[in-house]
């Protein structure tokens, strides 16, 4: 009996590894069984090639134009293939047992970060659907159940970010993080994610708050099938 896929979308500072973790305590108590993981898995061989050589998180990166200005179909590869090699690793053993398996970042956040780079829109439609066929048909990952997408508004994205430190090139460049916003948009929309409002009044909810309307998306999806 396979389990089922919930991803955690958003774009940076949107509270993706919290509410992952709320979800994942959440459906344990209730007895229901869970695995965690996000993407990339710096923790990976894999993922140390992107935090490292592709992001520079914690030394210079190799690509000296900026991961933010990296072709973004030779970026899209480098996180195909950690979602690949993990899924392998550790994922599909729980997923085949039928565990829920949360995901902090999938597929989603490659067609969001790399068409955010593609001005043009329908080179852009081009770019999401190439991703789409990529990971889900070539690789053969398993499609999410539910995509939960988390959405901050830009202007609140940059507030949050100027409290964070250890910036990779991507997190530093404002119109990237613009573009990504419009691209998770663009995808909500093509897709039909779930989507929550991070922000109400100019105010950002409480963890609890958004972990609330994640609890009830997941039951309710659960109580469906």
């Amino acid at each position: 009996m396979k389990g089922k896929i919930i991803v955690i979308e958003g774009t940076d500072c949107s509270g993706k590894e919290t509410q992952s973790l709320l979800l994942e305590e959440a459906l344990k108590r209730k007895n229901i069984n869970s695995f965690k993981m996000s993407f990339p898995n710096y923790n990976s061989p894999t993922g140390k090639i992107i935090g490292n050589c592709y992001l520079g998180k914690n030394k210079e990166p190799y690509f000296k134009e900026g991961s933010n200005n990296v072709d973004p179909y030779v970026s899209s590869l480098y996180y195909a293939a950690d979602r690949k090699y993990n899924m392998d690793k550790e994922i599909l053993e729980y997923y085949n047992k039928g565990y829920y398996v949360i995901l902090d970042r999938y597929t989603s956040s490659n067609q969001a970060h790399q068409g955010s780079k593609i001005k043009d829109k329908d080179e852009r439609f081009n770019m999401y659907q190439w991703i789409d066929k990529l990971e889900y048909w070539l690789l053969k990952l398993p499609k999410p159940d539910i995509t939960i997408y988390l959405h901050v508004p830009y202007e609140n994205t940059i507030e949050l970010l100027k409290i964070r430190g250890n910036l990779d090139d991507n997190e530093k460049d404002k119109e990237f993080l613009r573009n990504s916003e419009e691209a998770y948009i663009e995808l909500f929309e093509l897709y039909g994610w779930k989507r929550i409002e991070c922000v109400e009044n100019k105010k950002i909810k409480t963890r609890e708050e958004i972990h609330k309307e994640i609890i009830n998306i997941v039951l309710e999806k659960k109580d469906e099938r």
